[in-house]
């Protein structure tokens, strides 16, 4: 099969959908024969990537959801085995990042916010998706390169991110004998209006001279990583955390 078809037929779950890397997700998925249930807190925007999805002639459904509201995720699965008669993967996207701040002046309710959207939302939403994934099933979470190294004024950010690669490993071995697939993906400087896409321009250049490749990533490039690792071509793949950072993290250029 070719790459411009490789989701056909299945069942996937996107979180925050409404929006950056999760509405290229859910607009590449679509494009790659996936029926696309989108997930966000943003209800209007999450309806106007499914209106645009179905235009285009892909089939979508949106569910407005809030990942760190244990109720919300299990009727989000729930309604998709309900209009969708089955589930084959997710795309567990849905995050948030805080201000740069050091450590000892970070706010607990902020450190603890960013926890439960970070992290506690990806365990709710693996909790909820892995009984209901068959054999040959897959989820990819979003961790990101601070949760491979560390990162300056960011300390709950980090550790949630940190977080979430233990809990995709731990779940790759606990459901591996099931034949369903577990994987992370952590980017580095990636275009999105929360991140530095709402950066000047200037201050985007001088983190592009960063990356060895020279330039920032955009929600597309980690689309696709997504598409793959939730496609039968990445069959063997678990347990995995991949970076896409333009080789941010291979060293000192």
């Amino acid at each position: 099969m070719t790459n411009d078809r490789l989701l056909t037929g299945k069942v996937l779950i996107v979180t925050g959908a409404s929006r950056g890397i999760g509405a290229a997700a859910a607009r590449l998925f679509a494009v790659r024969g996936a029926t696309v249930v989108a997930a966000a807190r943003d209800a209007r925007a999450l309806a106007e990537v499914v209106d645009e999805l179905r235009r285009g002639g892909g089939e979508a459904i949106a569910v407005p959801t809030d990942v760190t509201d244990p109720d919300a995720v299990e009727r989000l699965v729930a309604t998709t085995l309900d209009r969708c008669e089955r589930l084959d993967g997710a795309f567990n996207n849905a995050g948030q990042g805080h201000r740069p701040t050091p450590l000892a002046e970070l706010d607990l309710a902020e450190f603890t916010r960013t926890l439960e959207v970070n992290l506690v939302g990806v365990f709710l939403c693996l909790r909820a998706e892995l009984g209901q994934l068959p054999p040959g099933g897959a989820i990819v979470n979003m961790s990101s390169s601070a949760g491979l190294s560390g990162a300056p004024g960011m300390s709950a950010y980090s550790a949630a991110k940190h977080g979430v690669i233990g809990l995709t490993r731990t779940a790759a071995l606990d459901y591996g004998p099931r034949g369903i697939r577990v994987n992370a993906i952590a980017p580095g400087p990636i275009l999105t209006e929360g991140g530095i896409g709402a950066a000047p321009a200037e201050i985007q250049h001088q983190v592009s001279q960063t990356v060895p490749l020279k330039r920032l990533g955009t929600p597309d490039d980690i689309a696709e990583l997504a598409a793959w690792l939730l496609s039968d071509a990445a069959s063997f793949v678990n347990g995995a955390t991949i970076s896409i950072d333009g080789g941010k993290l291979a060293g000192l250029a």
